[in-house]
């Protein structure tokens, strides 16, 4: 982790100074516009992005981003229970002093950026972001003191949530390097990179709400067996089927879930990669999506965004557990070494073993959130990867669009079909207990 910056970012110092003060309704309304923290949601993503974050590592970045930000803006909206307290190893936030006025929407940025900055790496991205945002947070007009108290009061849950954060055993996990066994029907490295196995120990970070990673334990996976009539085989049969026919729909739907941050092209004897938004960000830019179209408040986009962001850090940590204890082998490498030599997924195979299929499960542990939240069946249009290249398409339900996330990774050519289903039934169960765990009682609408 980052340190920690003692000095205030330049927007949020003296922008109070020689300005007419606005009403406490004014500048709390003012504040309290969702597009702000929108704004400050967009900037992490790209940030990500660039950094090259791998999904697991995303994960936790929102998740502690989105915890701080929770926590510095509830106080100010009565029904809206804290987390810290009820996840796991935490301790309550810092409580504002009695009888003072705060800003809690300034706090709340001043939270999301604190936290965000100390976990990624490229500070010059967020010293041009303090520069758009400044003049925004100027014209709130928010007294001097209640500007000071606000920002101090929203780097004090930032402080907590980091010291909490440098607790969980992720420093303890860097530089680990798996070695591959070679045992028939484990996984290897895979085109066309060979890369290393992904985070090897993710299943060692601590959870936010889970009693441990085999909570929620998948059945054994199909057993490797070549013989034509086993399990095992229809099921690499299917994936290479697929491929073989190249169903313009079915790979349009796996580009469209591809969220590989790091993707590598080969043309000829050139190697080289390009940066997509991960699962988690593409998630998380859903739940965003889906509060614009419902107009959801402040602190209901900011509840929405850190119970996902809960949900998909511990799903990741359940699925890698279940990946790196079967160990399965990919069906790039079981095609090429028994059926066809020069078969080649129509996506590039991730770098770690594939039962289950993590994007499944964190999709549907997000989905399972969100659809609590925004409601089961709202439908909608997902657009926020265009940008990237990756299209839009229209969904009738989050469950319709979780589910299709799932299967995406079968057309894809890199999983089989009972590690996405497994997956998906996983992710399900995660995302149901973090909503008992923490909103037992129905969301309370911001008014």
């Amino acid at each position: 982790m980052k340190r920690i910056l003692l000095i205030l970012p330049l927007l949020l110092i003296g922008l109070g100074a020689c300005q007419p003060n606005a009403t406490p309704d004014q500048y709390n309304t003012r504040a309290a516009n969702p597009q702000l923290l929108n704004d400050c949601s967009q900037r992490l993503t790209n940030i990500i992005i660039h950094d090259i974050f791998k999904p697991p590592v995303a994960s936790r970045i929102y998740g502690y981003t989105y915890l701080a930000t929770y926590e510095a803006l509830r106080p100010g909206y009565a029904g809206y229970p804290s987390l810290l307290g009820k996840l796991n190893g935490s301790t309550p936030a810092p409580k504002p002093q009695p009888n003072e006025a705060y800003c809690f929407p300034l706090a709340s940025l001043k939270a999301f950026l604190t936290v965000s900055r100390a976990l990624t790496f490229s500070e010059d991205l967020w010293d041009k972001f303090d520069q758009e945002m400044a003049p925004k947070l100027k014209a709130l007009n928010i007294p001097n003191d209640v500007y000071d108290r606000s920002v101090q009061y929203g780097e004090a849950v930032a402080k907590h949530v980091l010291a909490y954060a440098g607790k969980d055993h992720y420093k303890e996990t860097r530089g680990f390097r798996y070695s591959v066994t070679n045992k028939p029907g484990t996984w290897v490295p895979t085109p066309p990179s060979y890369a290393d196995a992904c985070e090897p120990q993710w299943n060692t970070v601590r959870l936010f709400t889970l009693d441990s990673a085999r909570q929620f334990r998948c059945p054994p996976p199909a057993t490797y067996d070549l013989n034509p009539k086993s399990k095992f085989w229809k099921l690499t049969r299917e994936v290479y089927d697929m491929g073989k026919r190249q169903d313009k729909e079915e790979q349009a739907i796996a580009y469209f879930w591809d969220d590989n941050a790091f993707v590598t092209n080969v043309s000829g004897h050139v190697m080289f990669a390009s940066k997509k938004m991960t699962p988690p960000g593409h998630w998380l830019a859903i739940a965003t999506t889906l509060a614009r179209q419902q107009k959801f408040s402040m602190i209901q986009s900011a509840q929405l965004y850190s119970l996902t962001s809960i949900a998909m850090y511990d799903a990741f940590i359940t699925c890698w557990d279940e990946k790196y204890t079967s160990v399965r082998i990919r069906p790039e490498t079981v095609i090429n070494n028994n059926l066809d030599p020069t078969w080649r997924p129509f996506l590039e195979t991730p770098a770690f073993p594939e039962y289950v299929s993590g994007h499944s499960d964190i999709s549907a542990a997000a989905g399972r959130v969100i659809a609590r939240l925004v409601g089961p069946n709202v439908a909608f249009t997902d657009s926020t990867e265009q940008p990237y290249g990756h299209g839009v398409r229209h969904f009738s339900s989050i469950e319709a669009a979780y589910q299709e996330a799932s299967i995406s990774r079968v057309y894809g050519g890199i999983h089989y079909r009972d590690g996405v289903e497994e997956g998906t039934h996983q992710g399900e169960h995660v995302g149901q207990w973090v909503l008992t765990k923490l909103v037992p009682e129905p969301v309370i609408a911001a008014k």
